[in-house]
């Protein structure tokens, strides 16, 4: 038996950034059609709000330094996660995704089901351009489709993040913070030169983006430019897409989509 969500998805197509919905929900919803989660063994609660690094080791240094008490939620399957509360008193998850589209789609896919309705992909990324510094951070704008889990999504040839969450992260990193496309891929090593306007290459992008367009999460994305960034620069992503999903909750509160808002 269908979830309320998955009927919804079978009955309501919708496009957004590139994202062909119709070619992919029905079968998505039939493939789920089994109770979730599975991959997540939640113990606590989780947030509307979540932030989703790929680490689970930056999932503790961030549950570390975002939350005033956060306790452990889950880590079935290493993939670490942590609930608490904000200095200002705001529920907050930090979930692990693992690595690559595939992982990642799974762990939003079951906090959408456990009651995430905005996320904030954090993590690094590889540099496609000259110019930019080991650490600096990019605010993704869109990404360059070249992965098979946003494909199998129904995503063309890119898609976007969530308009509303997206100014939010921009507002939140300050005036100069870069801001551009990525190109996501499956392939860390010899994954090939990328598309020429891509600012920087990563794995979970593009599948995240795809994921929150079909199921009508908010969904955006900061990442850090080294495939081994310094926790001082996770620690500055993390208070970042801390803060811009404050705002994104206060603009709107019962979704976190601009257009239901």
């Amino acid at each position: 038996m269908l979830s309320i969500a998955d009927r919804r998805l079978s009955e309501s197509p919708r496009s957004s950034g590139g994202l062909d919905s119709s070619k992919a929900p029905k079968a998505y919803a039939t493939a789920y059609a089994r109770r979730v989660p599975v991959y997540l063994k939640p113990t606590a609660a989780s947030a509307s709000d979540a932030v989703l690094p790929s680490d689970p080791g930056h999932a503790l240094l961030l549950a570390q330094n975002l939350l005033g008490e956060p306790r452990m939620s889950n880590h079935s399957h290493g993939l670490w996660g942590y609930h608490g509360e904000t200095e200002a008193g705001r529920p907050l998850t930090v979930q692990s995704t693992g690595i690559g589209g595939p992982s990642a789609a799974i762990v939003l896919r079951e906090l959408h089901e456990l009651g995430v309705r905005r996320a904030v992909r954090i993590g690094a990324c590889t540099p496609l351009q000259p110019g930019l510094e080991h650490g600096e951070a990019i605010v993704v704008t869109g990404t360059r489709t070249g992965d098979g889990t946003s494909a199998a999504l129904g995503a063309g040839g890119s898609v976007s993040p969530d308009p509303a969450l997206s100014d939010a992260l921009s507002e939140a990193a300050g005036p100069g913070a870069r801001a551009g496309l990525v190109a996501s891929t499956d392939l860390f090593y010899g994954g090939g030169p990328g598309p020429a306007e891509a600012l920087a290459v990563d794995l979970e992008s593009a599948a995240l983006f795809a994921l929150g367009g079909t199921l009508g999460l908010a969904v955006a994305a900061l990442l850090v430019v080294g495939s081994a960034p310094p926790d001082e620069a996770m620690i500055r992503l993390g208070a970042i897409a801390s803060a811009a999903l404050a705002v994104a909750q206060v603009r709107s509160p019962g979704f976190g989509i601009a257009s239901r808002a």
